[in-house]
């Protein structure tokens, strides 16, 4: 007699694991101001947490701009012990060169859990101190690109 029961997928990483596989991914980068990156991941993740995101959601914002950013590849995430959520978000909130930003906004709507990680996202990348830091032309261009983003999102102003 054989056993057809299905063999077990590798065991899922653990919201500890996907963070220390994002800092190790994201090390070497830093943000427009100079500051290590992996804040703004922690603090992306932070404000999932604090908007009533799941586990799954945390995961991808831990790594939501990883494959945008070649820290990660995508092949790399689809072959993670990930849930296929998890990776469904990462993926649509990864940014396409030459996308419009209504195609991509549309591809965060349409994908379940992704507007609360995007939304996170843009509340840190738009967050006042945070652009204090930058010259006027780049907060000028900065604080035009998401409040576009926030209109297509359907999202109020922070």
């Amino acid at each position: 007699m054989t056993d057809e029961r299905p063999t077990p997928g590798p065991t899922p990483l653990t919201l500890a694991e996907v963070e220390a596989l994002a800092r190790d991914a994201h090390a070497a980068q830093t943000d427009k101001a100079g500051r290590p990156y992996v804040e703004h991941l922690r603090a992306v993740a932070d404000g999932v947490r604090a908007r009533g995101g799941d586990e799954e959601q945390i995961a991808a914002a831990w790594l939501h701009d990883s494959v945008e950013d070649d820290a990660l590849s995508e092949d790399w995430l689809r072959g993670a012990a990930l849930s296929a959520r998890t990776k469904d978000i990462v993926l649509a909130v990864t940014k396409r060169a030459g996308e419009p930003p209504e195609a991509y906004a549309g591809r965060v709507l349409a994908t379940p859990g992704a507007l609360l990680v995007k939304e996170s996202d843009l509340a840190h990348n738009a967050d006042p101190a945070r652009l204090a830091t930058l010259t006027e032309p780049t907060r000028t261009r900065l604080t035009q690109k998401y409040t576009k983003m926030h209109k297509l999102l359907g999202l109020s102003q922070p």
